[in-house]
This record gives C-alpha cells, structure tokens and sequence, in this order.
C-alpha cells in the first residue's frame, strides 16, 4: 500500500483504489487521504463510492464506525440526509456509545424537520452517560446544548431552560451553555438573571454572556467593549492568514473609479434590518459607488425585502453555503474597497469573514449596538446622540456620525389604523404601550411601569406577547405589585403591516433601559406614537433617544429614571400636554431627520470616500486594545454589583478607584481610555 500512497495522488488511481478496498488491502488511513483529497478536489461523488466500497467488504474491521462516520458526513454533503441517517445508524450498531454519531443524527434529524426525533436522539445518549469518561462526559454535554438550543428555537423556553443548566453544571466552563441560558431567562423575565450555584460561579455566569445579552443586563460600555473583545477571541480566535490573500489600497479618490462597497448580513430579507437598509440601498449613487450584497442568511422565497434588494444593488451574492474562508476569498476577488459588518454579534453572524480581512477597510454599522471589540473592525458608523465625542473610549472603533443611526423605509407599507376594539384596548383608557422584545424588560424596568400604572388608576399597559409562561409571569408580577390584571394587556403577534398600524392607537410608548426600542422606536414615531425614554451610557441605552431626537421631540428624552416615572405619569394626566406633542411630531414628520433617507445615503458616501482616502494615505485606523484585560477583570467586578443607572461622573469614578487599588498592587500602562497619564497621577 506505501507504493501506492508514494506514487502520489491522480484521478487514475479511483479504479486501482476501489480494487484495493474490494480485496481488503486499502488501510484505514489510507482510505481516509485518499477520499479527504478527493474531497478538497470537489470529487464528493468519489470520495462517497470509495468509502462505500470499502464498507462493503471490510465490514468486521475494528474501525469500521469510523468509517461509517465519514461516509455519513460525506452524504450529508451530497445532501442525500437519508442515506447520511443511515450510516450513522450503522456507526451506532457498532459503538453504541459514539458520541460524534449521537450528535450528528440529531442534527440530521433535525436538518430534515423532525426536531422531536433530534431531540429524542439525544436524550437517549444523555441518559446512556450518566456514569461516563471525560471524552464521553464532553459529547453529553454537547447534546444537551443541542436538545436546548433547539428547544429555545421552538419557544420550550422553560425546557430549554432546565436542561442548559443541567449542563452548565456538568461544564460551567463550556461558555456556549451559558450564554445561551443568560438568554433564555431574559425573554422570560426570571428575575436575577445571574443565580450561581456550588457548581457554577457567578464569574462563570459573567464570562459566558454574550455581548448581546450584556447589553440588556447593564449599562457598562467600558465592560460592554472588554467582554467583546474578550469574545471576538474565543467567537473568530487567531486566523491563519499566511495562504490569504491580502488586497492592497487601490488609488480611486479623484480618478472617477466607483468605489466599491459591500453589505455582508443575515438579516438582507423582511427583518428589521432588512427594512431599515432597503431603502438606503435603493438611494446610493450608483455613479459615485457601486454596491455588492452579501447574503449569508437561510433562503428565503417570495420575500419582498429581498426582492427589492436584488433589484438595487449592483452585485447580489449568496454566501450561505460557503465556508467564512471561501466567502472571504469571494469578497476578495470581488475587489470590495470598503466592507461593512451588518451583523455584529447578533443571530446567525458570519464575524470571521471580517477576520480574513478580504477588504482594507472594515465597518461595524446598522446591525448591532456596540463595539465590536476586534482587531480588524477599523470603523464604526453611529450618531453625536449614541457616542458623543467623549464617550469615543467606549469603542475600538474609529467613531464617524451620520445625522441618525436608525435608518428607515419611507415606502414601508402600513396597513388601515384599527379601532381600539379591535386592537383589543378599552376605548377611553390612557394606553401606555412597550412593543419591545421580552429579553430587553428588567426588574428595574418593571418597578417604572409599576410605579406609572400606580399613579395613574385606570391606565392600560400593552406589551407585544412573548410567550404564553413569560406573559403569565409578567401578569402575575403586576397583580402582585396591585395592579388590576384587566390592566395588563399582550399583543399578539401579527403581519407587520397591521402591526405598524395598530401601534399608533397608543397614547405613550415606554422605553425599556438599559436596551432600549430600535427599529421599533423608529416604527412607534412613523406612525405619530410619542416615545418616552431615557439615555445611559452605552451603545444600546442611548440608541432610542438618538431616534426621538431625529424625529424632532427632544422633550421626550427623560434625564434619568425618576424624571421618566414623572413625565410619563404628567403626559397622562394631561392629555392637552401630550396632544402638543403629537402635533409637533405630526408636523415634522416629512422635515425630520428621520425621514431624510436621500440625505443619510449621501452622507454614507461621502464617509466611505473619507474611509477611502484615509486608507490610500496609510491612516486606517488600528484598534487599540491597551489594558483591555484590566478593564474586564474590573468590569466583572462592577457588572454585578448590577447599578442600573448611574451618571457618568459616578460610572468613571467607580472605575478608577479600581484601577488605583490595582495600581497599588501591580502597575497599570496608560491608556487613551480611563487610565490617561492624568488620572494614573492621582492615584
């Protein structure tokens, strides 16, 4: 067999190697090159007869699960999920307890629809493994991370709930557990949120939240930015980069060359990114730049966002089923001069693409509220109401401002405004209204509602429903806090154009803090429903007053909690006030920032040109990540003592104090953030 291996690799060994398999002389590891090169050639048809074959005639050979294993992986890629199913049945009748089996013929069950099966198929490993090795222990693990994962997918919230921890306790350092259970109590609103145990710290709680789920848990920007970076090592890690290739700066500015731009995203379809950026990808000047989409979401079919999309970018790619390196090395070829990051850490983020750097010039914008933290985003678009300049230490990013972050669809189409009968409200009620994801309300958030609907008898809360358990315990809070249930109201979920309409039959939104309404501020201020809210210090806590003020109501920006409670409960007892308000938003609705879509498009393209230009003069920004390991073992610290709102002045002093007590003990370089040569003096 070495004369074979020796005489290298050729399409004219397929029919001496099947001989080989056939009459039991093709080694293990042979077998397993030999189809692993077909493979990298794009021979799958190839590599799966070979493997096929082999199976048929070496059937009592001791590694022969692993080679139904293989099989399987390989038809998984020739989409024949029956026949991958198949193989690892056989796998299993061998070794039953093969943990790479048990977790793939769920997901293969999974994949073909039949989540029960999946689950059911893992929960029979789990149960097999109760008393197990180490190696067998890490396999229970992940198919409890699965049967969770596709439970939460189904709205088993609670299910999900209990199995995850189960397996945090099991392997508390397994962070993918436990970002997932952090999550998963926030849109039931299980209140803390954080609940350590003898086996799970609340440390390990702390490092296991995502970025995401942070930004609804505190207001701490500085801690927001560390546990980024500290995840965008463990998310995307160090990529080998030898055997890429790296564009250089093309010279456009002033030669009358396109510059070339592209959107990598999940959400390109009817999501409320996707209605955000249509019409900004609608309005871009074709002769100034030339715009490529890239598509890495599931398919979707008659969806009209997308429709639209295609239509007016110049280049649409679907990059879904390609690895992030082979999506990387499209965006290359394509020559893309600025990358935009439309994702973040959000579902379905494809952020090492972005590690490959396949373009010069990388930016975070539209899709997540925050830093990313990674060394290769060099820009970040957001607005002077977000990140004033003195709140710039809070990203890694350079900061460039458009007029609002928040970008809309002037051609959205909204359905014909119901009655409040049929929206299901009282008729003469006071309608407070909150159309936020469940994840985002906190205890906090709760004691604000409740002192409001305390002080205004009669008024009505409407929430969009989460799900039936969470809504229950929402109902059940406020019953117990005195507040009557018939004062409670869930809306149910429906098509966007009809919920659009029936938003504006409120008479107040509430903000949530510390992550506040997006896109649904934005639809609230479309439809002439006022937005109450408050800013903090973070990307996400200070995004919706960054809207109101661009729909021109800067009076509905509240200065803290306390003055939210009492402007909320003055607007309801004195409906000539609020009356002012909507007539003031009715009357700059069309003038408004907001609204100035033509302007938000131009504004993009001049900061692309400027990006450019500063990449064709070697000044592209370079992330700067001094003491980012301090700043989060003093975030962590802070983040549970859990202060919901604190001014600045008091949010840096809290820092600092930190920093001199870590001084004292080991010394601390200065920084460009908190520990400035100024402040390290006074320690």
């Amino acid at each position: 067999m070495n004369s074979v291996v020796n005489s290298g690799f050729s399409s004219q060994l397929f029919p001496n190697l099947l001989e080989l398999a056939r009459t039991q002389r093709l080694a293990l590891g042979d077998l397993f090159t030999f189809a692993e090169n077909f493979n990298a050639e794009g021979r799958k048809s190839e590599a799966g007869e070979l493997y096929k074959t082999w199976l048929a005639y070496n059937e009592t050979h001791p590694g022969a699960q692993m080679v139904y294993f293989n099989y399987s992986v390989m038809l998984r890629q020739l989409n024949d999920i029956a026949g991958s199913i198949n193989a690892m049945r056989a796998a299993l009748k061998i070794d039953p307890m093969f943990g790479p089996a048990h977790i793939n013929l769920g997901r293969a069950f999974e994949d073909s629809g039949s989540s029960p099966q999946a689950i059911q198929q893992w929960r029979s490993f789990v149960e097999s493994t109760a008393e197990t090795t180490p190696d067998r222990l890490s396999y229970r693990v992940m198919a409890m991370q699965h049967i969770g994962r596709v439970m939460e997918n189904a709205g088993l919230l609670e299910e999900a709930e209990t199995v995850l921890w189960d397996a945090m306790e099991l392997r508390p350092e397994k962070t993918e557990t436990g970002q997932h259970w952090s999550a998963i109590r926030q849109r039931q609103c299980k209140w803390p949120i954080i609940i350590p145990s003898s086996h799970v710290t609340e440390r390990q709680m702390i490092d296991s939240l995502s970025p995401l789920t942070l930004g609804c848990y505190s207001d701490d920007p500085m801690f927001q930015l560390a546990r980024a970076y500290e995840y965008n090592k463990g998310f995307v890690g160090r990529i080998d980069l030898r055997n890429f290739p790296r564009n250089k700066v093309k010279q456009k500015t002033g030669t009358g060359q396109r510059l070339r731009v592209g959107y990598v995203s999940s959400d390109l379809r009817d999501h409320a990114v996707g209605f955000a950026l249509r019409e900004v990808l609608e309005l871009h000047d074709k002769a100034s730049v030339e715009i490529h989409a890239y598509y890495c979401g599931d398919p979707v079919s008659n969806d009209a966002t997308q429709t639209r999309m295609k239509a007016a970018v110049d280049v649409w790619h679907d990059i879904g089923t390609l690895t992030d390196e082979a999506a990387a090395r499209q965006i290359a070829s394509d020559e893309i001069d600025i990358l935009i990051d439309v994702n973040g850490y959000t579902k379905h983020a494809r952020t090492k693409i972005f590690g490959y750097r396949p373009a010069p010039v990388i930016v975070n914008f539209c899709g997540y509220p925050g830093s990313m933290g990674s060394p290769f985003h060099q820009y970040m678009i957001a607005d002077a109401q977000i990140v004033p300049p003195s709140s710039e230490i809070y990203y890694s990013e350079k900061v460039l401002r458009i007029a609002c972050n928040q970008p809309i669809d002037r051609k959205r189409f909204i359905a014909e405004k119901p009655s409040r009968e049929k929206a299901g409200l009282p008729e003469n009620a006071f309608v407070f209204a909150c159309f936020n994801g469940m994840q985002k309300i906190t205890a906090g958030t709760f004691e604000q509602w409740k002192a409001i609907l305390t002080e205004t008898p009669g008024s009505i809360l409407w929430m969009l429903s989460g799900n039936e358990k969470a809504d229950q315990r929402l109902l059940s809070m406020f019953v117990e806090a005195g507040i009557d249930a018939e004062r409670v109201i869930f809306a149910p979920k429906v098509a966007n154009a009809h919920h659009l309409a029936r938003i504006g039959v409120a008479d107040l939104f509430l903000d949530t803090f510390p992550y506040g309404a997006h896109s649904t501020a934005a639809d609230s201020l479309t439809v002439g429903l006022p937005v109450l809210t408050f800013p903090g210090k973070s990307f996400a806590s200070r995004f919706c007053s960054s809207v109101v003020a661009a729909a021109g109501v800067p009076e509905l920006i509240c200065e803290g909690p306390q003055d939210y409670v009492a402007k909320a409960i003055a607007y309801a007892k004195n409906p000539a006030a609020l009356k002012a308000v909507r007539d003031k938003l009715q009357a700059n609705r069309e003038t408004s920032a907001l609204r100035d879509i033509p302007g938000l498009a131009r504004r993009l393209e001049e900061l692309y040109w400027q990006m450019q230009g500063e990449a064709e003069r070697g000044e592209t920004p370079v992330p700067d990540f001094r003491n980012m390991d301090v700043y989060y073992e003093i975030g962590t610290e802070l983040v549970l003592e859990n202060l919901e709102f604190v001014d600045e002045a008091t949010y840096r002093a809290r820092y600092l104090e930190k920093m001199r007590e870590w001084q004292a003990f080991s010394h601390i370089p200065h920084d460009a953030r908190l520990w400035t040569p100024e402040a390290a003096a006074t320690a």
